[in-house]
């Protein structure tokens, strides 16, 4: 038989389920690289119904941190791509130099000849 799960926690200190309550970003979605809001703000709106102080601001914390994580991944895969393009352009730059030194040497025993 599976039994609810409680609104407390065993300690009795949680008025809600945090587990449950992260897990669901429903009413929360992290903000693409460029757009307005920041962790701050959006922690500042999803646990203001929780009564417990000490509780919210701990919930509160992990949301920013997980909304400031995801923007820290996003900013980190931009940059590898950046720099993947710039590898990409740089391996083609030396490909050129290497076939033009090859170019420039051949010139160069023929010349002597």
């Amino acid at each position: 038989m599976e039994y609810p799960m409680p609104a407390y926690s065993m300690d009795g200190r949680h008025m809600m389920r945090p587990e449950a309550d992260l897990d669901s970003d429903d009413d929360c979605e992290v903000p693409e690289l460029g757009q307005e809001g920041s962790a701050a703000d959006i922690a500042k709106n999803k646990y203001n119904h929780i009564e417990d102080e000490k509780e919210r601001k701990r919930l509160k914390r992990l949301l920013r941190n997980r909304v400031s994580a995801q923007q820290a991944r996003e900013r980190k895969k931009a940059y590898l791509s950046t720099l993947e393009s710039r590898s990409k352009d740089i391996e083609v730059r030396n490909a050129e130099l290497e076939q033009r030194v090859t170019t420039l040497e051949r010139e160069n025993f023929m010349l002597r000849q």
